[in-house]
């Protein structure tokens, strides 16, 4: 078994001590599991303020960016959790999550909480994806 961890250039750094992703290679499968991403672009300032639509935009991104610096797509996405500290706009953000999971969905969590650790964050989702080794 080896394990891989990177930080993507095409993300914001992480605001702690963690990785955004981690990659296990197990024979003949690599499991990528993609830390909780917050509505940050590159240079780490928030997108969409009080926007879940424009907030869920950017989480999307941030994972596409990553799965895709790690060998995966989301149609490689076998799970996914969602925390939202509002389900005001929940159609939008479901709008926007079904441009990026297009095909056979995932198994999914979603749990509202009453706030995140980033303020101003409404939503985070992390991911786990599998691929060929």
């Amino acid at each position: 078994m080896q394990t891989t961890r990177t930080n993507p250039d095409s993300v914001a750094p992480p605001i702690g001590s963690y990785s955004h992703v981690v990659r296990v290679e197990t024979g003949d499968a690599a499991w990528i599991h993609v830390s909780g991403q917050i509505a940050l672009a590159p240079d780490g300032t928030l997108v969409g303020e009080n926007d879940l639509a424009a907030q869920t935009q950017q989480v999307f991104e941030n994972l596409s960016s990553i799965l895709e610096a790690s060998g995966a797509t989301f149609d490689d996405v076998v799970k996914i959790q969602t925390y939202l500290t509002t389900l005001d706009g929940l159609s939008g953000m479901r709008e926007v999550r079904s441009r990026f999971i297009t095909g056979e969905p995932p198994a999914s969590t979603a749990v509202r909480i009453s706030e995140l650790l980033y303020p101003g964050a409404l939503i985070e989702v992390d991911v786990v994806a599998v691929v060929p080794a």
